[in-house]
């Protein structure tokens, strides 16, 4: 055990002698810049690793019938020779120490469980499948009594604990099953369904390293408390870039800090909140009770009433998000006033004040028919920097934050008269303005999210720039990783992950930092604890999340609370 450790030592030397090496590294040049990056954000994680393995670093090992042990433990080490001497316990090798049974041993003479305190062996149980198959010494040297009992003797504790070294055939299968589709693990308290359930994540994230790389695991937890009684169990088995968040923590910019009374909670629970949420933004695409008449310079605009609906249907239709219809409608109503201002310039003209000594030659002016595209785009932008046109067409179309559309909504008793169901009480929605968030209000703000969009041109114009210099991107990151020697060490072999990563604004963040930023993150998996306390409305904003469908769902159907 003590040579082991001894490899995780020089393990760890290496990765901060090569993390020191890479802050070194000089900056001058883009390249270089990328290249201590890269070597830095690697190594940091590999050392991050190496420091959660400390505690119970090998905690198993098996015979098979040819004489050959195999040492199981927290994370793989290899030793000079580049022979592995301790497998990691997600690798296929290590499978055997888990599903071996008497009456199906796989091969294997023995199953020994080793239990460390620091660095020392303090305790050996051994499980014999092939008691002919040992030798006299080794059957002499027999000791211990099922591992499994020894760990369900063990105190209860503030947190919650791997049982990586203790995991039977039943959880392992669970730990081991397809990343597609959704797997269901029910079972009620006490059953190891949670503990399996993290166990899973970084089954997947070791087995399944260049899909969930990208797109990161997602840990939803019922109440922050609970995320951080599992919070060891994940660092403890090597992985820690995995997000774990509440229903209250996963709109980026909003903290649920206050708590829903029980019918409010249920009311915004209600799968029917959704048609709310959609009812309330549907007020906001208004049309004026008659005419819009807009002063401006002495000047009176009218856009006919019918005019007005005619865009705001035709907006509607093309399905875009809200925010994003809007550029649409904004541009023809603009193309509409221009039009008035036209028409009102006209009127204003009289042409008994126009100098023409031969009135048969005046011609009546018709200065909206002279107008062409082109004097509609120029009259259209000059328009909307005028206060009083950007203040009509608000109050027709406004462009709205998720955060505004469901505040508006909560608080405004009309507001909810008008949009909930009759058997759905609106009362317990309504609330005073500016109240403190609620978990509650979290699903309702993702819902108006996906409702209101965002006007992303700016953005989508600079991906396809982007997506341009996609194949020298991909071509400099095979380059960067020759030149670093990476590729060789086996730390980072795929050049397709380094380009997404530094294709960006170049901010270093990982997986897990910009997943947390983005509410549209798609995630390679989700793993959902406590499921049974979702209601409905956060049901719909974690499958969001989740486009692929690939989810750990956990939850005991007795409990059922939401």
């Amino acid at each position: 055990m003590s040579w082991l450790y001894g490899r995780l030592d020089v393990a760890r030397q290496r990765a901060q002698e090569a993390l020191r090496t890479a802050y070194g590294r000089a900056t001058g040049t883009r390249q270089a810049m990328v290249e201590r990056e890269v070597m830095a954000s690697e190594q940091a994680r590999r050392l991050a690793q190496l420091n959660a393995v400390e505690r119970g670093l090998c905690f198993g090992r098996i015979d098979d019938g040819s004489g050959h042990s195999t040492y199981i433990g927290r994370i793989g080490l290899r030793d000079e020779g580049h022979e592995s001497v301790l497998i990691d316990w997600r690798a296929p090798a290590a499978r055997p120490f888990y599903v071996a049974t008497a009456t199906d041993p796989g091969g294997l003479v023995r199953r020994r469980h080793l239990h460390l305190k620091d660095r020392t062996v303090v305790g050996i149980d051994d499980e014999v499948f092939d008691l002919e198959g040992m030798d006299d010494g080794d059957r002499r040297a027999l000791v211990g009594e099922a591992a499994l009992l020894a760990a369900l003797r063990r105190g209860r504790t503030g947190r919650m604990s791997d049982v990586v070294a203790t995991i039977q055939s039943e959880q392992d299968r669970v730990i081991r099953s397809s990343l597609q589709g959704a797997l269901v693990v029910q079972g009620g308290p006490g059953t190891g369904k949670t503990v399996a359930a993290l166990h899973r994540a970084a089954y997947l994230l070791y087995t399944h390293r260049d899909t969930l790389e990208r797109r990161g695991v997602l840990v939803v937890g019922p109440n922050p408390m609970f995320l951080r009684y599992i919070s060891q169990v994940l660092p403890a088995l090597g992985e820690t870039q995995v997000v774990m968040a509440t229903v209250g923590e996963m709109f980026p910019g909003v903290r649920a800090s206050a708590a829903d009374a029980p019918g409010a909670a249920v009311a915004k629970g209600d799968p029917r909140m959704a048609g709310v949420v959609a009812g309330a933004l549907e007020l906001r695409q208004a049309v004026p009770d008659g005419d819009l008449v807009v002063e401006l310079d002495g000047l009176r605009l009218r856009v006919p009433y019918e005019v007005c609906a005619r865009l705001r249907e035709r907006a509607r239709a093309v399905r875009l998000p809200h925010n994003m219809a809007r550029k649409l409608y904004v541009s023809e109503l603009l193309k509409e006033l221009a039009r008035a201002e036209a028409r009102a310039l006209e009127e204003s003209l009289h042409i008994e004040e126009l100098e023409v000594d031969e009135p048969e030659l005046t011609e009546p002016l018709d200065l909206e028919a002279d107008l062409d595209e082109i004097d509609l785009k120029l009259a259209s932008r000059r328009l909307w920097g005028e206060p009083e046109i950007r203040r009509a067409v608000d109050a027709l179309w406004p462009e709205l934050t998720p955060q505004r559309l469901v505040e508006d909504l909560l608080s405004s008793a009309r507001t909810l008269r008008s949009v909930v169901p009759p058997d759905l009480d609106w009362r317990a929605l309504l609330r005073r303005p500016g109240s403190a968030w609620t978990p509650g209000d979290v699903p309702l703000l993702d819902e108006a999210a996906e409702l209101l969009g965002e006007d992303d041109s700016a953005r989508r114009a600079a991906d396809r720039e982007a997506a341009q210099e996609w194949a020298g991107q991909e071509l400099f990151a095979h380059e960067v990783l020759e030149s670093t020697g990476v590729a060789e060490q086996g730390i980072f072999d795929r050049a397709d992950v380094l380009a997404e990563r530094h294709a960006d604004d170049g901010s270093g963040l990982t997986t897990a930092d910009r997943a947390v930023a983005d509410r549209s993150w798609a995630y390679g998996h989700v793993i959902v604890d406590e499921a049974q306390e979702l209601s409905p409305m956060a049901w719909r904003m974690v499958m969001r999340r989740v486009p692929a469908k690939s989810l750990t769902v956990v939850g005991d159907l007795a409990q059922t609370g939401s």
